[in-house]
């Protein structure tokens, strides 16, 4: 599958397989919510292989455009469920990728959203999320972004959670909410990305990761005691329907 998206730009969804996505479109339009289809196709892709770097490019490379169902990185995990949660054909989940993996939907190195706190602000003004992350239990974390070459160095500010006021938090999840853990280090803002799925009592994490070398699912209350952080910020996936 290869359609022209932009002036000089291919689309050239690699390793995608169409008829995957079309089986997993089809059996997720039995459920009535979003949260469903979230739910199932996340499940669906448990157990696929971590891919460090899927996308490749760079600063100096003319940028293609990648899809695949064969693994993933923690970020092109969360594009991917979203994109077909979203969409109700293959040319849909395309575009929708797409949309959510560049600003403006522009098919370009510099126009991806390298950096998570980019992703969650296009993507909430795009109306795809919305940034729960707000309120009286929050702090603000400024850092110099600049570990990405090729890219400008600058300064962000941004609320985040931190991690002794999350406790609280877990009352008011809803399966699909997806969680951005907040580094410690003063120059990146973001280190690690899943989403959450929300039983009777617990609340569980899926994500693509690379010390299992792969899509899986665990306790958020695991991951949060084995590794260090700042805190977190938490989104919710919105239906465009």
């Amino acid at each position: 599958m290869k359609s022209d998206v932009n002036v000089g730009v291919t689309i050239t969804p690699e390793g995608l397989s169409l008829s995957e996505v079309e089986r997993v479109l089809d059996a997720v339009r039995r459920h009535s919510t979003f949260a469903g289809r979230i739910d199932e196709i996340s499940g669906w892709l448990l157990g696929r292989p971590y891919i460090e770097a899927p996308l490749g490019g760079g600063a100096d490379q003319r940028e293609v455009f990648r899809a695949s169902l064969e693994g993933f990185d923690c970020v092109t995990y969360i594009e991917t469920v979203l994109a077909m949660a979203i969409s109700r054909n293959v040319d849909g989940f395309v575009e929708i990728l797409r949309a959510l993996r560049y600003a403006e939907g522009k098919i370009d190195w510099s126009h991806r959203n390298h950096y998570m706190i980019d992703w969650a602000r296009r993507n909430e003004a795009r109306g795809f999320v919305s940034n729960l992350t707000t309120g009286a239990y929050t702090a603000k974390k400024t850092c110099r972004l600049d570990l990405i070459a090729g890219l400008p160095p600058r300064e962000e500010t941004f609320l985040y959670y931190p991690t002794q006021s999350v406790a609280g938090l877990w009352q008011r999840i809803e399966t699909g909410d997806v969680v951005l853990f907040v580094s410690e280090r003063d120059t990146l803002d973001v280190f690690h990305i899943g989403m959450l799925v929300k039983r009777e009592n617990e609340i569980a994490m899926r994500h693509a990761t690379r010390t299992a070398g792969a899509v899986i699912e665990q306790q958020i209350a695991e991951f949060m005691t084995g590794n260090q952080m700042a805190g977190l910020v938490l989104l919710r996936p919105l239906c465009r329907e």
